[in-house]
């Protein structure tokens, strides 16, 4: 940090009374491997910060340490042939002709041990994923001294970071700043048997054009001073803020038990405070968008009152939403802990509920990802399906379970059917595994499959186990790894402990069937009812004795004798995809009566056979839709009797078109 900025901070200003707030825990809440203490200066005129952060690391492994790894994730926006550029296809042609001051970068000045030993010289650049010779996302740093099992050291970083442009998260448009991945942040370093850790190593994957993030949780004591003009938002609770004599102000926050450490700043944003319970709601948002401040506020503390009682208790208390103004659109849609950027149309219909949606799916990631830190990196379904699946939830719950996407102009849509038609409607819904890393979507895939497929599944298997069962599943997940990194098989060990515990071996001695092909497999669900016959047999023909006369009687195939027309009765279905759950299958008589049926689903065809006087009316698989997965519902059920209601089945496809067209006027409103 410059010498400036200490002397502002230690003696050039003056309160302007804002009280200090409590904390957020008396008591760690985690392990607390990475903590941070950071000064940083805001420069409007040049877009740069300065900086000090004095990073205290905790070795919690058996291992000696001696090096150290950073993401240095602003590096991303340095040059064209940076990982992230290369792999992008989101980012326009013109940004690799953009000017000087819209590139953005991250630079150690110098970095230094408690011992005061200057380790700046041993600073490299390095690619662990690619080998990419332009991409200076990942920084290694050779230590003097190791650190040994149970020790904590200190390190004293001096840093400037030029902010790009906003192309993805952070940066800067107009005088909106959003502040996201903006210091030298150490990577996690993995003990033998943490994840998939066969030894002790790091994990400090660059940045990459699909990938989100991983690190360790902490204590942020942070800083930041910026024109006074500007508001400031952030992770965290403010402790204080002062006036400076150089017309700057200082704003000075703490965030406990998290595993990032985001802001924003703007003269424009209005400040709207609200409280659900303990926790203290800063929505900041700018003037043209202010007629949809109640829709955030409301999604909040809906979100959070259903996250408390179907997930787990949520502990800080403090939650600062952002809604960018439309030039800084491209910061929309992103979550930090306690802080979420959120996004809005003016004008936009109350019947679009993409406010609504993008509040509560941000709000999640406080539990999925934050919370429960699991890598982001290299499991991205871990906090994107998960929090695809309670979204759909939360806003089905509130806003209706056919109505809460779209309800406009009669045309309704809801959470999880809008979920599963994006999978089921994707052109190649075999295109990849869901279990890869974010990376690993080369040719596409990763937002359908990671978050859709995924947010299906999940649905499909409370469907298949019930909905209190997967409850019991969440909570235990919650309570067992939170503050925690988990994995995919942490997950699905307390899924098989669980269902076992529940159900007994009414799914098989585990569930690993259902993972193998949801997870790990490609295949497609797809079950077809392909016919209704009912062949009448006992067909009374030829010369009967009726009392003393005898009675020629000619069987008539329309009007046969009620009293002796037996019927073979079959209902035919037909696996057309090779993906396999158990479903039911509910057949309907002529008489009204009605038998569901369960069917393991294995074979390529299966027929259910019945003898009896009534002919079979009509059958359905799966009458409750408790199999998600399957791709197609429109042959999934056949009747002997036209119904003019049938018509409705064939909707759905021009709904989802209906869908994407509303919220594609939504963008222009």
């Amino acid at each position: 940090m410059n010498r400036i900025l200490f002397l502002l901070i230690l003696g050039l200003f003056v309160s302007d009374g804002v009280a200090a707030q409590p904390t957020i825990s008396d008591d760690p809440l985690s392990s607390r491997i990475a903590s941070y203490d950071i000064k940083v200066k805001l420069d409007t005129t040049d877009k740069t910060l300065t900086g000090t952060e004095i990073l205290h690391w905790k070795n919690t492994s058996k291992d000696t340490i001696t090096e150290l790894q950073f993401h240095m994730y602003l590096n991303a926006f340095k040059n064209s042939m940076s990982t992230f550029n290369a792999e992008s296809d989101r980012i326009p042609s013109a940004f690799r002709s953009l000017e000087e001051e819209s590139w953005g970068w991250v630079e150690i000045n110098e970095i230094s041990d408690e011992q005061g030993n200057d380790l700046t010289a041993s600073m490299a650049y390095f690619q662990p994923d690619d080998q990419n010779e332009y991409d200076q996302t990942v920084l290694k740093v050779i230590l003097t001294q190791p650190i040994y099992p149970g020790e904590t050291k200190d390190y004293t970083i001096n840093f400037t970071s030029k902010l790009p442009k906003i192309v993805a998260r952070t940066g800067y448009s107009k005088n909106y700043y959003l502040l996201a991945q903006w210091f030298p942040k150490i990577g996690v370093y993995e003990s033998t048997g943490v994840r998939y850790a066969e030894k002790g190593q790091w994990n400090c994957h660059q940045f990459h054009a699909r990938s989100e993030f991983y690190a360790d949780f902490g204590v942020y004591n942070v800083e930041i001073t910026v024109p006074k003009s500007h508001i400031v938002g952030a992770s965290g609770v403010l402790q204080s803020s002062n006036l400076n004599a150089d017309n700057t102000k200082t704003y000075i926050y703490r965030a406990e038990d998290v595993i990032d450490f985001a802001w924003t700043a703007s003269p424009q944003f209005l400040v709207i405070k609200d409280k659900w319970k303990h926790v203290d709601i800063r929505l900041l948002i700018n003037p043209e968008h202010n007629d949809n401040s109640y829709r955030f506020l409301q999604s909040a503390k809906e979100s959070m009152e259903y996250f408390t009682k179907n997930v787990g208790a949520y502990p800080y208390t403090s939650l600062t939403m952002v809604v960018p103004p439309m030039h800084g659109i491209r910061s929309v849609g992103m979550e930090y802990p306690t802080f979420i950027t959120c996004l809005s149309f003016a004008g936009l219909p109350e019947g679009i509920r993409t406010p609504e949606i993008i509040t509560a799916h941000e709000l999640g990631h406080q539990y999925f990802m934050q919370m429960i830190a699991s890598n982001e990196f290299e499991e991205p379904w871990l906090d994107e399906g998960f929090t695809t699946y309670f979204e759909n939830r939360m806003m089905d719950h509130y806003y209706g379970e056919h109505s809460a996407t779209i309800d406009m102009f009669g045309y309704k849509i809801g959470g999880l059917e809008n979920t599963r038609s994006t999978y089921t409607g994707m052109s190649n819904p075999k295109i990849s595994e869901v279990f890869r890393p974010a990376w690993g979507f080369t040719h596409g895939g990763y937002g359908s499959l990671s978050y859709h497929k995924t947010g299906t599944w999940l649905s499909t298997l409370e469907r298949m186990i019930g909905i209190e069962t997967m409850n019991q599943i969440i909570k235990t997940y919650f309570e067992r790894w939170k503050f925690k990194h988990p994995c995919a098989n942490d997950f699905i060990d307390i899924v098989n402990e669980v269902v076992t515990q529940e159900h007994g071996d009414r799914f098989g001695s585990t569930m690993d069937w259902f993972f193998d092909q949801v997870l790990y497999g490609t295949d497609i669900c797809d079950y077809e009812l392909h016919d209704i016959s009912n062949e009448l047999i006992n067909k009374r023909t030829g010369i009967f004795e009726i009392g003393t006369e005898k009675e020629f009687i000619k069987f008539d195939e329309k009007n046969p004798v009620e009293a002796d027309s037996i019927y073979i009765s079959k209902v035919i279905i037909h696996r057309l995809g090779e993906a396999t759950y158990p479903v039911d299958v509910k057949i309907r008589f002529e008489n009204g009566k009605e038998i569901t049926e369960n069917w393991e689903g294995l074979d390529r065809t299966y027929e259910f056979k019945y003898t009896g006087k009534h002919k079979i009316e009509s059958a359905i698989i799966d009458p409750e839709q408790k199999i998600l997965m399957d791709m197609d519902f429109n042959n999934n059920s056949l009747t002997k009797k036209p119904e003019k209601a049938a018509v409705w089945k064939y909707t759905a496809k021009f709904l989802f078109f209906i869908e994407n067209l509303m919220m594609t006027i939504s963008a222009l409103i």
